[in-house]
């Protein structure tokens, strides 16, 4: 018998996405360092890998990266742009078949909502859980939402618990290729692990599932 929502209709399932080295095969963060030289490029990657990879926790980490970057907007507008020419192959047409099988789609990431919102409309999803960047009324880098869950440690697992009440949702997967996508595990009733662009050994070895094309999600939910 499914399970139906306090207004007698049929509880959606969810699926979340992470955005970068998933959904597109770049990390926006380290897009926007290369912009700054080859020193501040190097220092990012290395905050981003760590990061990724459970050496340091995003608290420390997501601020640090962005007071060293200070993107503006015309730079966001631009990774925006990359994250589209760079979509994952099979992205778009995963993500209609699974919406016509039934399934939510929401992007969960520790990106930023202005550069992620253009590949959103592009793959139809709605819901964007990201950080949002604030800029200067000259478009120059004024701060972020340092309030939303995603730019900090345990911030996925609290998002997904926070939609899936929300939505009053029957089932939440979760798609990622890192660390803070792994912290979700408990969170969801699934977690795949995603391992196209980065395949990391903590979240190949924590996943429920461990896939490297977006095209293998169809059969695995099915």
């Amino acid at each position: 018998m499914s399970l139906v929502s306090h207004v007698g209709i049929p509880s959606p399932k969810l699926i979340c996405f992470d955005c970068d080295s998933t959904l597109s095969a770049i990390e926006g963060v380290d897009e926007l360092a290369r912009m700054r030289g080859p020193a501040i490029f190097a220092r990012i990657q290395s905050l981003t890998r760590d990061a990724m990879e459970g050496v340091l926790p995003l608290d420390q980490v997501f601020g640090l990266r962005l007071s060293l970057i200070r993107p503006n907007r015309a730079e966001i507008e631009a990774i925006a742009r990359e994250y589209i020419a760079q979509i994952e192959p099979t992205a778009q047409a995963t993500v209609t078949a699974l919406r016509a099988a039934g399934w939510t789609p929401a992007i969960v990431s520790g990106g930023y909502t202005q550069a992620i919102r253009p590949l959103a409309d592009l793959l139809g999803i709605t819901r964007v859980e990201a950080v949002s960047i604030k800029f200067g009324t000259d478009g120059s880098f004024a701060g972020y939402d340092e309030n939303h869950q995603a730019s900090r440690t345990g911030g996925k697992p609290a998002i997904l618990r926070r939609l899936r009440q929300e939505l009053a949702a029957a089932r939440v997967v979760m798609v990622g290729d890192g660390v803070s996508d792994l912290e979700t595990r408990d969170a969801a009733d699934l977690f795949v692990g995603f391992g196209r662009y980065a395949e990391r050994a903590a979240v190949k070895a924590g996943a429920h599932h461990f896939i490297r094309s977006l095209d293998e999600l169809s059969a695995l939910l099915r």
